[in-house]
């Protein structure tokens, strides 16, 4: 199984990123996710999961969006083969330094934990549960660029590797630009 995983979009999702979900079975979106268009860009070939992050509220999704976020729960445990992908934002979890230790001590059951909030891409394999962090899949803080995970998981074995792509420069068009 193939599982895609992505964070804070903060309301867009970079179109490369999604062409990557699309050849995933499963997405895993980690929180701010920012808005139900993001959610309905992923197009995974089975599922999409998603969790709340602390900039997921009402103040910031548009009002006809507010059911969708209401089902966002602020983590899940998925059961994957092999085994359990604990899925949070990652916000709560400070100070930052401690913050692996400490979904650690959260979900230590789990063989991975999916989390976001830093905005920065991080492959925590040192110990398990692997704490994974996709950096920022939208535009918003993506520092060297937009990136995401990819989870490849069976019985016997989980590999992961790190998508990073080069930062695109997003120009705004004004109302007399035609």
């Amino acid at each position: 199984m193939r599982v895609g995983i992505i964070a804070d979009t903060h309301g867009f999702l970079d179109p490369r990123i999604a062409e990557y979900i699309a050849d995933c079975d499963l997405a895993v979106h980690a929180g701010d996710v920012g808005g139900a268009d993001v959610l309905c860009a992923m197009q995974p070939r089975e599922e999409v999961v998603a969790v709340r992050g602390n900039v997921d509220g009402p103040e910031t999704w548009p009002d006809q969006e507010l059911h969708m976020l209401e089902h966002l729960p602020r983590h899940s445990v998925l059961d994957l083969p092999g085994g359990q992908l604990a899925v949070v934002h990652g916000d709560g979890y400070e100070p930052a330094a401690r913050r692996h230790e400490q979904l650690r001590a959260e979900f230590p059951r789990t063989r991975g934990i999916a989390c976001g909030h830093s905005h920065q891409l991080i492959v925590d394999d040192d110990a398990e549960p692997w704490v994974l962090n996709p950096g920022a899949a939208g535009r918003v803080r993506v520092h060297d660029g937009p990136s995401l995970l990819l989870l490849d998981c069976d019985e016997a074995c989980w590999s992961v590797e790190s998508v990073q792509l080069p930062p695109r420069k997003y120009r705004a068009i004004s109302s007399h630009e035609e």
